[in-house]
């Protein structure tokens, strides 16, 4: 399911860590999210209450904890974003090469061709 709204920064920051590895806990996802916005635990968790309200992620109970899982597509986010960023800001109404994303640490070898695929199929349904 991928929703209307797309995640904000802070938010696509937590959907990567849950893509590299998952699931986790939010003391997980706080320890490393905190290095990058220098973040109060009780901010992450907040975070993470709002991204299951918008149903980014899933939140489950294990025990005496929660632990959160990405429920947005890898790949049909990432194809949003870039066909967003390319025509906005850089106001390219063209497919979008692929070869870009040959050196991503989030996206493997063999996710590639999805990607060009669900660019392709964004592509043309921005003009249809």
């Amino acid at each position: 399911m991928q929703p209307t709204t797309q995640p904000t920064a802070p938010e696509l920051e937590i959907l990567k860590l849950l893509w590299h590895e998952e699931p986790r806990t939010a003391r997980e996802i706080h320890d490393e999210i905190e290095k990058i916005f220098d973040w109060s635990y009780s901010s992450t968790r907040k975070t993470l209450e709002r991204m299951g309200d918008k149903e980014f992620i899933e939140i489950q109970t294990q025990g005496n904890k929660k632990i959160y899982l990405a429920k947005l597509d890898k790949m049909k986010t990432l194809a949003t974003f870039a066909q967003d960023f390319a025509k906005r800001v850089f106001e390219i109404d063209g497919p979008l090469p692929v070869a870009m994303f040959t050196d991503s640490k989030l996206i493997d070898d063999g996710e590639i061709d999805d990607l060009e695929k669900l660019l392709n199929d964004l592509e043309k349904s921005s003009k249809g």
